[in-house]
C-alpha cells in the first residue's frame, strides 16, 4: 500500500471555507478517479510562526502505479480547480510507502 500525504497551510480567513471545499469537492473528486480507495484528512497540530492552519490529507492507494497513473491523467486537471485558493495556502507532497500495520489486540 501507498499513501500521498499532502500537507497544505491555508490563510486562517479562508480556512473554513477551504475546509468545506476539501471535504465536499475536491476529495471525493480524487477518489472518482479511482486510483485511491480511501482518504484520510487531518488538521496538523502545530502553531505555524507563518500563521495559518496547516492540515495533512492522505490519498490510501494499492500500488505506487496508482499514484503514477494520478499524476499523469488526472493531477493537472483536478489541481487546476484549486486557483479558486491561490495565494492563500503553501503545500507539498510527500509519498509514503506503507511497509507494516499494527492494531491494538481487540480480546
Amino acid at each position: 500500500m501507498y499513501i500521498l500525504n499532502i500537507t497544505t497551510n491555508i490563510a486562517n480567513n479562508i480556512e473554513p471555507k477551504w475546509l468545506h471545499w476539501m471535504q465536499n469537492t475536491f476529495i471525493p473528486a480524487i477518489l472518482a478517479t479511482k486510483k485511491f480507495n480511501k482518504a484520510l484528512l487531518t488538521q496538523v497540530q502545530i502553531e505555524e510562526e507563518m500563521g495559518g492552519v496547516t492540515y495533512s490529507t492522505q490519498y490510501f492507494a494499492n500500488g505506487k502505479t496508482e499514484i503514477e497513473a494520478f499524476y499523469k491523467e488526472d493531477q493537472n486537471e483536478l489541481l487546476s480547480k484549486h486557483t479558486q485558493f491561490k495565494g492563500m495556502y503553501v503545500d507539498f507532497s510527500t509519498e509514503l510507502k506503507v511497509i507494516n500495520q499494527f492494531f491494538e489486540n481487540a480480546n
